[in-house]
């Protein structure tokens, strides 16, 4: 190797780059190890295992010419998946993670799938044997993967490393490209450079604390940008191991997740609030002697609302094997940015705010005392800024500053915001193109996520968003409305609304669904269990309560958008003018059923 070459790996500024520079420098460098069924260790993937693996897959894509070409990456959880993603961007491919898809389950991941590849119009797909026969069933169907080249990675040959060429990519081209939206109709792809995934991971090196001792542990997905970012690129820019295990794996047996992270003496690995509580309830009480997680130094949490009391319990059931609230680290973040805004300190305590639930309702920030029995909500701090992130509070419709103690949209700025969505100029001007009003300063990135500044500690209280997280699963409300109108005739079309509401401590789905005018007699009781096994069997969710509402229920904006908003809030007031509800909480029930007969 050449000197200027040597030099120039000195600071990677795309992965590319630092691939080869660990390659070069640490080739036997342990890179990943993936566990079987979540304990069964694969041999270690090194850095010049992983080099020559990504030019080998690199030097087929740069055969049919592919440079600038999407590629959809569709693999179960594992190391196939990394050298893919690698490949994609050794041959200046731009690489699109996607939940692959189930059989069992083609019915739900094919459509979006589908999406994904017409929004995208990708050309090539990354894949297994097992992945590439399944979809081999249904191509008739989707004439769309028919105009694609099909790739089962496995299968190529590892000599064609030797004729890799460097695509000389610059920091600024597209990476990879984040689909966020779990919409069939209007997937989004969140376009990634690869400044923004090295100046973030750089970012996160500093934030998260990691340094040249750090292990890190995930199950959480490649497709998803906790996953895929945190979980598996931040270990390579920072040339510390990384064992990996599937989300199924996880969710079957959480403790093998916990026994992984006293092991490996893991010191960082995160999860959804949902994973926490998962520990809490399936964890058993004899299990827990055999765990030490004194190794773990930072426990993200993030993806989904923290839950204080979730907290409060994981501490107090493990800390009797070393895990202590300062492991704890609550953050927040969104693919437009390629992933934290925000986390606590490695070290430091855990902060809640004690707010008074009524003034909050009012966008409003008040103190409240903690020994109140009613009318308090605590909130959890998502941490402070990482690094040099800006952030303002704006009201979302005046687009003016709020004040200090005013709930507003969170607006960030930085680089580490995304190029915008691909192909959506219009909905990229919107999101990542705001201004303040009053001072014109700017381009801020508008997350869609309400909260709060607080003492520096940054505080989430809801979403404008309409995306409804459960259980650490994105649901968006179009999806779950279509389910609930397309299986009957009786339910108005385009007037149903879905949203959440927080109860317990916990995000619960809710249905209000219009009843068409003239209809005759309804076996309302079968239409509500009808609703509430579709919504289960498609959506893998429970429902926590479902309103038929009369005609004129169900409010819209001028240009026909439906105001999920206007809609929760009204259920939540029992101001809704039904023909019938269900809901697990009685007194959700009792409280429609007085207001009805008022």
């Amino acid at each position: 190797m050449t000197q200027s070459l040597e030099k120039s790996l000195t600071t990677p500024t795309t992965l590319i780059e630092l691939l080869r520079l660990r390659a070069t420098n640490t080739p036997d460098g342990h890179g990943y190890t993936f566990l079987i069924d979540g304990k069964t260790e694969t041999p270690p993937l090194t850095y010049g295992e992983l080099d020559r693996q990504a030019k080998a897959i690199a030097t087929l894509l740069q055969k049919y010419e592919a440079r600038g070409e999407r590629a959809l990456l569709l693999y179960p959880q594992g190391l196939e998946v990394i050298a893919a993603f690698c490949g994609c961007l050794y041959a200046g491919v731009i690489a699109i993670p996607v939940p692959p898809p189930e059989s069992g389950r083609l019915k739900r991941t094919l459509p979006r799938l589908r999406a994904i590849v017409k929004d995208a119009n990708a050309k090539f797909a990354l894949t297994t044997e097992g992945i590439l026969s399944l979809v081999e069933n249904v191509k008739d169907e989707f004439p769309e993967f028919n105009q694609m080249n099909w790739i089962d990675t496995a299968t190529v040959d590892l000599s064609l490393a030797e004729h890799w060429q460097d695509p000389q990519v610059d920091k600024d081209e597209l990476a990879y490209l984040q689909y966020t939206s779990g919409s069939t109709s209007t997937p989004k792809g969140v376009m990634l450079s690869h400044f923004n995934l090295m100046h973030h991971a750089h970012y996160l090196q500093r934030a998260c604390g990691y340094d040249e001792n750090s292990i890190t542990h995930t199950w959480m997905p490649y497709f998803h940008d906790y996953g895929l970012v945190e979980g598996m690129m931040v270990p390579l820019y920072n040339g510390t191991p990384c064992y990996l295990m599937s989300p199924f794996s996880f969710i079957k047996r959480p403790i093998q997740w916990l026994r992984n992270i006293t092991k490996y003496k893991v010191t960082h690995s995160q999860a959804p609030n949902f994973a926490y509580d998962l520990c809490i309830r399936r964890v058993k009480p004899q299990e827990i002697p055999q765990l030490n997680l004194s190794s773990w130094q930072a426990a993200g949490n993030a993806a989904e609302p923290i839950n204080p009391r979730v907290m409060a319990n994981f501490v107090e059931t493990f800390s009797p094997c070393g895990f202590e609230w300062e492991t704890f680290a609550p953050a927040y973040g969104l693919a437009e940015y390629t992933l934290l805004v925000s986390t606590k300190p490695k070290g430091s305590h855990p902060v809640f705010a004690c707010l008074d639930a009524s003034a909050l309702e009012q966008d409003k920030i008040v103190d409240a005392d903690p020994e109140q029995e009613k009318g308090i909500r605590v909130l959890a701090s998502c941490g402070q800024l990482v690094c040099e992130t800006k952030v303002a509070i704006v009201h979302p419709d005046t687009l003016t500053r709020c004040a200090a103690d005013e709930v507003g949209e969170i607006w960030v700025s930085d680089p580490s915001m995304a190029q915008g969505y691909w192909q959506r100029q219009e909905e990229t001007e919107n999101t990542f193109g705001a201004y303040i009003k009053e001072t014109q300063e700017g381009p801020f990135l508008r997350t869609g996520d309400l909260g709060f500044l607080k003492e520096g500690e940054l505080y989430i209280t809801g979403r404008m968003k309409d995306l409804i997280i459960i259980r650490g699963t994105n649901h968006y409300p179009q999806d779950l409305e279509w389910t609930v109108q397309h299986l009957d005739p009786v339910f108005r079309s385009d007037y149903g609304a879905a949203f959440s509401i927080e109860n317990g401590g916990e995000e619960h789905l809710v249905i209000v669904q219009e009843i068409e005018r003239r209809t005759g007699d309804l076996d309302t009781e079968k239409l509500l269990g009808d609703i509430r096994q579709e919504i289960a069997e498609e959506h893998e969710i429970q429902t926590y309560a479902i309103v038929l509402a009369k005609s004129g229920t169900v409010l819209k904006t001028a240009s026909g958008k439906i105001q999920r908003r206007a809609c929760r809030q009204n259920f939540l007031n029992g101001n809704i003018n039904i023909m019938a509800v269900w809901s697990e909480n009685t007194d959700v029930t009792s409280r429609f059923s007085v207001k009805n007969e008022d």
